[in-house]
């Protein structure tokens, strides 16, 4: 008897952007389709990779796509590079994380991918419901290495610990 081998998994690139008001509170975005359905996360979609967007490309469309404010590429900082093994099974990612550093005027209108809030840093991950990754990942990224640069890779399989491994930090910590 043979065994069918499994397909191998796609492989996505996508940005996430972090904004903040002026109060310093993130949006975030409860999203209404997979991935993270049901979760708030920040925004960011995928590279248009049959056109050769940038991921500075990619975060300055869907920052004006999903939110209506328009930013530029120098209004971005790029803080994370982070390669997602098998992430809830289905696909693996590589993810850009972006801070904006000017910060987004109001909340956004409600839309087709989900609902827009402002939170502060401490309800995220604890009143907030966010995806495990986010909580176990990207968040931490974030608060160390938001003013930074860091490549990781982490291992998402499904019925394992999520594990993150550091590749790089720019500058290297002293």
């Amino acid at each position: 008897m043979t065994t069918l081998a499994k397909p191998p998994l796609a492989y996505k690139i996508a940005v996430l952007v972090f904004l903040e008001n002026a109060a310093g509170e993130h949006l975030l975005l409860l999203r209404a389709k997979p991935p993270n359905l049901g979760f708030w996360s920040p925004i960011g979609g995928k590279l248009e990779t049959a056109i050769g967007e940038s991921p500075f490309e990619c975060a300055v469309r869907e920052t004006q796509e999903e939110t209506g404010f328009s930013i530029i590429a120098d209004d971005l900082h790029l803080f994370a590079m982070i390669a997602e093994k098998a992430y809830e099974g289905h696909a693996h990612w590589l993810m850009f994380l972006f801070r904006c550093r000017r910060p987004i005027p109001a909340q956004p209108a409600d839309m087709e991918e989900g609902k827009f809030g402002f939170f502060s840093r401490d309800a995220i991950g604890t009143t907030v419901p966010i995806p495990e990754t986010d909580r176990n990942a990207l968040w931490p990224i974030y608060d160390e290495y938001r003013d930074r640069f860091v490549a990781l890779k982490a291992d998402c399989q499904p019925g394992r610990p999520i594990h993150v491994e550091i590749e790089q930090i720019t500058p290297p910590n002293k």
